[in-house]
């Protein structure tokens, strides 16, 4: 009921730089914006080649996180990453790798590659086995104002 309202603050907190409070029924805490989530890496594959030998070694997933540090939604999503249950189940099953896509002119080959229209909006998801095969592209902008239960819904269904 009050979703849109929620996501503005948390976004206009997450620009300006601000801590701010987690708004989950789930978890309570203050977090803080990382300026820096997408690192300034114009080439991302070899980022997930380096996931993909770890998560072979580790039996995981990959998580590839499409978006940019300018980008709101991203930062809020990356908040419910860090709060409980997400946070152990990403460390548990998945290895992250966050894709910065620049202005929507960097690594677009790469979301190409993994099927993420990124034209469409960020923050934008794929999930790879341990071996690299996709097993799910984000197509509908799923996770622009998600919740902390959707993300956990979502790390469940896709967890190895």
């Amino acid at each position: 009921m009050f979703r849109p309202f929620r996501t503005t603050v948390l976004i206009l907190a997450v620009a300006l730089g601000i801590a701010v409070p987690s708004i989950s029924h789930s978890q309570a805490g203050l977090f803080k914006a990382n300026p820096h989530l997408y690192p300034d890496n114009p080439n991302a594959s070899t980022d997930i080649a380096a996931a993909i030998v770890r998560a072979r070694r580790e039996n995981k997933r990959i998580l590839l996180d499409f978006g940019g540090n300018w980008c709101g939604d991203c930062q809020v999503l990356d908040i419910y990453y860090h709060q409980s249950p997400n946070a152990e189940l990403l460390e548990k099953h998945f290895i992250v790798v966050h894709v910065n896509i620049g202005h929507m002119d960097q690594n677009v080959a790469v979301a190409e590659r993994y099927n993420v229209p990124i034209k469409r909006g960020v923050p934008a998801l794929a999930v790879l086995d341990s071996h690299g095969k996709l097993l799910y592209s984000e197509r509908e902008k799923e996770f622009e104002h998600s919740t902390p239960e959707e993300i956990t819904k979502f790390l469940n269904r896709w967890k190895s």
